[in-house]
Order: C-alpha cells, then structure tokens, then sequence
C-alpha cells in the first residue's frame, strides 16, 4: 500500500487568483502601507485578529474601525458576502477582533480588509499565525453545522480566510493505493448518532463526465469511523480515454431520500491540501487502453479519484 507524501515546501497552486503559500511575518501596524494582522484559531472554528492599533492606546478607545471579510467573487455589500468585525483596544497599543464560530461564514474564500471611517478598506498581510488547535480537530458530539475557518497568505502575500460550514460532515482519513484498487477511510461528524447513521451507508463515486454514471461501495462501520473501497477495474469500466473524475459521496440507509454528503479533509490546519496531500498514480490495463488511477482532493479538498492516460490532464 502507498501513502500520500507531504512535501516540507508546498508547491503552489495555479487554479485560482490567490492561492495559499505559507507565510508569516512580523505584525506591521494600521496606517502602514501594508498592515498586517496576528490570527489565533480556537478548536471550536473561532477566530481573533490582533493588530496594532494607530496613534496612543487611549485614541485607540475612540477609534471607530473594523475588520472587514468580504466572500471572493459575492456581490460588493451583499449581506451574504460581507461580514463586519469591530475592532476594539486590547492592551499594549493594539487592537482585536474576534470571529466566533457561531456567526455563520458561508462557504468559500474570505479576503480580509481592516476599515476605518470613510478610507477606502485595506487587505491586509499575515502575521504571526497560532493555528496549534485546528490539528487534528476532534469536533464535539453537537449536531449544528461544523464551522471551519483556515487563514492563509494568498501568493500576492495577502491574508485570506478558507471556510467550510457542514452537517453532517463525511472528513476524509487515511486514503490507500492499493494494488488492485483504492480504499479509503472517514469519520462522520455532527450527526446525533453517526454508528446508526452509518448502518447501511454506502459510499457512491460519481462521474464528472457522465451523471448517470455512478458507482457504489459498502461501508464498514466502527462507531462514527467507516471505511470503503473502489476497485480499478470497476472506476476503468466504461473508460475511453482522457479525464475522468469520480466525486466521492457518502450516502445514509435513507437512499435517494437521504441527503449525501461530500467526502472531505478540512479538520486540520491545510487551507489548501491540491498540491499538499499527493497520491501516486497506478497503472490499471483498462479495456480501452492502459490507464493511470489516483485519489486526489480538489481545490475545495473535497476527495476525488481521477482516471486519465499521459500526459496527464489538470482536473479541479
């Protein structure tokens, strides 16, 4: 069996117009010409910005400013795709705002701005990043949806936030490439009980090229973890050639009555796993011609199987 490799230096990504790189930097304070802002991640998907603040801490107290998300390609000011922070005096000349996981964040990606009265809002720069706690996040046994919420540094050097809001969540685990197919392993997330949730789930792949074209695997359950397998021969069946991706779902007993849910890895501190969380790719001598099968996680790190031929084709 293989395992995915991490490289020490990600690569960058080239498939939107800001991709994360890893950076963090000194603070620089508001009023510079590029500000910047420490990040403190809690476990529950909260967020703090610390940033310095302009002038003598008690101008501080009277400086009406906030901190500004606004969604990566929403309407400017829509009320979906613009969330306001007030900032206010910490200690020490600097100023906090806090994001706290129970004020919704649509899915997507977030640039961060920092306003002051009429001024023209200012992107902001990463600071000193503390995001010890979304390692290995165990979410609690609560039902409501699982806020998730990465900083990052776009490769402009910008900060900007990645955020998931999910229930039930399907979060991706080992994932093995095998000699005759792929298996995978999950945990379910933010369902009352995930053991009978599980009971009689199946795992569907489903084909970007096709949408009738699906393929199924049983689940074996251990508590809210299951684990699934998909053959090559079956995901190279009808196979001609090119690109083919396989979007992984997890359905409940309920079938077509039951909401699936997407296979994902977003319970660490990897904004970005494309280029990060690699698989290798195995030769499969499909019926049409020879083959080349890998898992991969797609630009929103949801889990994805591609079958293609080389040169390999770019698949999101």
């Amino acid at each position: 069996m293989t395992r995915p490799t991490r490289p020490t230096v990600p690569t960058p990504s080239t498939t939107t117009s800001e991709e994360c790189t890893d950076v963090s930097a000194p603070p620089l304070a508001f009023g510079a010409e590029n500000p910047s802002a420490d990040c403190i991640a809690d476990s529950a998907g909260g967020l703090t910005f610390d940033l310095d603040a302009p002038g003598s801490a008690e101008a501080a107290a009277h400086w009406s400013a906030a901190l500004v998300l606004r969604r990566r390609g929403g309407a400017a000011g829509g009320s979906e795709d613009e969330v306001r922070l007030p900032l206010a005096p910490s200690g020490a000349g600097r100023v906090r705002a806090v994001l706290p996981s129970t004020v919704a964040l649509p899915e997507g990606r977030w640039d961060v701005h920092v306003a002051c009265g009429e001024a023209t809002p200012q992107r902001l720069l990463p600071g000193l990043a503390d995001l010890r706690s979304l390692v290995d996040r165990k979410p609690g046994p609560s039902t409501s949806p699982l806020a998730v919420r990465i900083p990052y540094a776009t490769k402009h050097g910008n900060l900007s936030l990645r955020s998931w809001l999910r229930a039930p969540h399907a979060e991706a685990g080992d994932v093995l490439v095998e000699e005759s197919g792929i298996t995978g392993h999950g945990s379910l997330y933010r369902v009352e009980d995930p053991a009978a949730w599980l009971a009689g789930a199946v795992v569907e792949a489903r084909c970007r090229r096709d949408a009738d074209l699906v393929r199924t695997a049983e689940v074996t359950v251990d508590g809210h973890d299951f684990t699934f397998a998909f053959s090559y021969a079956e995901l190279c069946e009808e196979w001609r050639g090119g690109l083919d991706v396989w979007d992984l779902w997890l359905r409940g007993p309920g079938g077509e009555r039951t909401e699936p849910v997407r296979i994902a890895r977003i319970l660490d501190d990897v904004a970005d796993k494309k280029q990060i969380f690699t698989y290798p790719a195995r030769s499969f001598a499909a019926a049409y011609a020879p083959a080349r099968v890998s898992p991969y996680y797609t630009v929103d790190n949801d889990l994805s199987i591609r079958v293609d031929e080389r040169p390999p084709v770019a698949a999101r």
